[in-house]
């Protein structure tokens, strides 16, 4: 096996000088650098992690936890933080809590465990236990997404009232009037911001609010579906529905489709995340899309200024996001992409 001296000898340097050159901790010149370098690349050599990291007291790692890593949203931003995080110089631990209060707390412990530098916690289940053990660690965590109740931990997120104000004012502008909304679990700060934006257009309109028409449910497609299906069982009048996301947007179509509808013709859909899934629904999911690169890149920025400087005041560190409308098929802006490139 190819050591740190096999590469000084062919180098012409110290074991010392190579470690300086692979934890970047002293000055070494370009030269000598070069010639490391060189000599690395050609034995091959491999540091050894677990060294590394008792060095330089970092693990280089950081987790992840998601509640459900199957939803396409949740798939895609994984991605993102997972690209961000490579960028930065770390690797990801993913933990998929599935909805799951202990599972996620066993991650937590998971990622305690294996001395990740930091965490990003999006937890989908009650986590009180899981926020207190992450405090008790003293380990740099943001918050993405979700933001957890009477805690003040750094955070990054979307404007949800916002976009769900807009979704339905986009809603409103095909003349719908009677405009229900199904969205997340009432426990979740983006599902709430987003019903809240609806509530807004509406009375901004002069048009009623129902409680009737308000769903909390869950961001799956059966979910969409099921409500759907209730939803004009009991008031056939709804003329749109604003769903505060694609995957329960896709529930909603097929939903309809079940009905003998069509969304954008007979009856006007606007979702939420901008998933790849909502440009390959039939017919092409109108959504407000969230800014999945940068939300990622948000995220590790902050949360590796937290591991360099743990002392840092972090009263500042909450950021949210803008969302953007991309009109298509389920609204009734049928063919409007191909007129804006004409």
């Amino acid at each position: 096996m190819v050591g740190r001296a096999d590469v000084a000898r062919l180098a012409g340097v110290s074991p010392a000088v190579v470690s300086y050159v692979l934890n970047d901790s002293h000055p070494v010149s370009p030269q000598t650098r070069a010639r490391v370098e060189a000599a690395i690349q050609e034995l091959g050599y491999r540091p050894n992690a677990l060294a590394r990291s008792l060095a330089t007291a970092r693990s280089h790692t950081l987790g992840l936890l998601l509640p459900d890593s199957s939803n396409t949203f949740f798939a895609q931003l994984a991605g993102a933080v997972e690209n961000a995080a490579l960028e930065a110089g770390f690797v990801v631990l993913l933990g998929n809590g599935a909805d799951d209060a202990e599972r996620e707390l066993g991650y937590v412990r998971a990622f305690l465990d294996r001395q990740a530098d930091g965490v990003i916690a999006v937890p989908g289940g009650e986590f009180e236990q899981g926020w207190r053990e992450i405090s008790a660690a003293r380990i740099p965590t943001v918050t993405l997404d979700r933001l957890p109740r009477d805690l003040d931990l750094p955070s990054v997120s979307v404007d949800n009232l916002g976009g769900g104000r807009t979704a339905t004012e986009h809603l409103i502008g095909h003349g719908r009037t009677r405009i229900a909304c199904i969205t997340g679990g009432r426990q979740m700060s983006s599902a709430r911001g987003r019903a809240e934006g609806w509530e807004l257009a509406l009375r901004g309109a002069g048009l009623p609010v129902s409680a009737e028409r308000l769903v909390y449910g869950a961001f799956t497609a059966e979910s969409g579906h099921a409500a759907t299906l209730d939803l004009l069982e009991r008031d056939p009048r709804i003329d749109g529905i604003f769903v505060g996301s694609d995957l329960q947007g896709v529930g909603v179509i097929r939903a309809l489709a079940d009905l003998g509808l069509q969304a954008g013709r007979d009856l006007s859909v606007v979702s939420f995340d901008g998933t790849v899934l909502s440009e390959y629904t039939t017919p092409r999911l109108t959504t407000v899309t969230q800014p999945y690169d940068r939300l990622a890149a948000e995220a590790i920025r902050m949360l590796v200024t937290l591991i360099e400087d743990p002392a840092r005041d972090r009263t500042d560190m909450h950021l949210v996001l803008p969302t953007v409308l991309i009109p298509r098929d389920t609204c009734g802006c049928r063919g409007i992409e191909k007129r804006a490139a004409a």
